[in-house]
């Protein structure tokens, strides 16, 4: 018997494992597709492996700027999707080599409560291996981490299209296309939207909302979108039909508008996989928006915890990472009283996100709509990127960006940072304690950044503020 049976293997499923492997608990991990989840093999790790060698083909075309000369710069799409792959795979082997490393028992195949834990009885879940056997293990709990799936909305014209894809076909196209559509303005679709534009794609995307990235500060979003000034940007549009490669839209206005494309990426957000793996078995909570859980990753049935993007709480690896944390703090304490770990619980106020392009994006906490919708007033500064001396030397003065801070007026605590711009991503997780610790304008100031650095905008966008 196991101390837990993992359904699931990416983010929060192998880390969790890992986790549990670390107290010397008796793992069980089963994985349909592929070990690392979509995070490793269709999403993050690849796109952000495409990217970067679209920066450095980028970088090389405008090398004359830097002193250097290069006679002429091409790219090889075979040769980067084979560095695509290899990046891929030796990451997957090191997760692979974790799970050997804490004595983690993985299994290929589809794992499926058949049967809850309760009191002493253990939960049983059902493994139907590729090759279609099917065998039953047995654990004295069990977690959720079963992922998220793309959404293809019901457009007509889409089922059947060879054009249509989802970014998962995307990501291993055999050519770059001449011109790219792509339907929904989010981070994937933005991404995408940076790679191929970057090489040479004539790229238009046709996004429903009022701008790009809905959840961005509204004062950032603007700066994003200028920095990607050779994408078409069809904003407010909906999609109303797909004619082979044609794609119809409408505008707010009623005026029908077209698009053509050699291939169409249908990027409308993702959705909880609340199916396949046997919540109805198991009486666990689970509808379209995903699994019901507590603070503690608790589902409500009693043995049964679930983490990442099954809740539908954040959809991003990096919470999962967490989530599964705080799951197996409370799945160690439910298997030893006696384990001396003190209860965890899961905190969404200070989740970082990024947007990974040519351009970058990143941001945490409250955004200045989000003050307003809670009523809360709020003082705000923003300091453009080419104040940085780093930024300056490695993009040039054109470079487009700011670092925008956010403080509540009566309390003088930051309650939000966002940047658009190069190392945006790598440096806005310095938010989280600040914002975690409820830290003020007046203590931060006193903080000591590295320079020439970045993020020390943060701080000279502080000294923008009284306090």
């Amino acid at each position: 018997m196991y101390d837990t049976i993992i359904i699931g293997g990416g983010p929060g499923g192998y880390l969790a494992a890992e986790r549990l492997g670390h107290f010397e608990k008796k793992v069980l991990l089963i994985e349909e597709n592929y070990l690392g989840g979509t995070c490793l093999n269709v999403g993050c790790i690849p796109t952000k492996t495409l990217i970067n060698s679209a920066k450095q083909y980028a970088h090389a075309q405008d090398a004359r700027k830097f002193g250097i000369t290069i006679p002429e710069v091409a790219f090889d799409w075979g040769a980067i999707q084979s560095w695509k792959n290899e990046v891929v795979d030796k990451l997957k082997s090191g997760v692979a080599a974790q799970m050997k490393r804490f004595s983690v028992e993985v299994m290929d195949g589809r794992g499926e409560i058949a049967a809850a834990p309760s009191g002493t009885a253990p939960g049983k879940v059902r493994v139907t291996a590729p090759d279609g056997s099917v065998s039953e293990a047995e654990g004295r709990t069990i977690l959720i981490a079963a992922g998220s799936a793309p959404v293809m909305p019901p457009i007509p014209g889409t089922a059947g299209n060879p054009l249509v894809m989802d970014s998962s076909a995307l990501l291993s196209i055999k050519s770059v296309p001449e011109k790219l559509v792509i339907i929904g303005g989010g981070v994937i679709g933005v991404e995408f939207a940076s790679l191929f534009s970057a090489l040479g794609s004539q790229v238009t995307v046709i996004e429903m909302m009022d701008d790009i990235i809905p959840f961005m500060d509204r004062e950032q979003t603007p700066l994003l979108r200028r920095a990607m000034r050779k994408v078409d940007f069809k904003l407010g549009c909906k999609v109303e039909k797909i004619e082979n490669s044609t794609v119809h839209f409408t505008g707010k206005d009623g005026t029908p508008g077209t698009a053509d494309g050699d291939a169409i990426l249908m990027a409308v957000g993702r959705k909880p996989v609340i199916t396949g793996w046997g919540a109805e078995n198991a009486g666990v909570s689970a509808g379209p928006k995903g699994v019901t859980v507590d603070e503690f990753m608790r589902t409500g049935a009693e043995g049964i915890w679930a983490a990442g993007d099954v809740t539908g709480r954040s959809l991003l690896a990096h919470t999962a990472y967490r989530m599964a944390e705080v799951a197996v703090t409370d799945i160690v304490r439910f298997l030893d009283s006696n384990s001396g770990l003190q209860p965890d619980a899961m905190n969404y106020a200070a989740i970082p996100w990024a947007v990974y392009g040519l351009t970058e994006a990143a941001g945490i906490g409250m955004t200045e709509q989000d003050a307003e919708k809670q009523g809360i007033t709020v003082r705000k500064a923003s300091v453009p990127m080419r104040f940085s001396g780093r930024f300056a030397a490695e993009n040039t003065f054109a470079g487009q960006g700011a670092v925008k801070v956010i403080a509540d007026a009566k309390t003088e605590k930051i309650i939000g940072i966002h940047a658009v711009g190069a190392y945006a991503s790598e440096f806005i997780w310095g938010g989280a304690p600040i914002i975690e610790g409820g830290l003020t304008i007046s203590g931060v100031k006193k903080f000591i950044f590295p320079h020439p650095t970045v993020c020390e905008l943060i701080r000279d966008a502080l000294w923008e503020l009284p306090g």
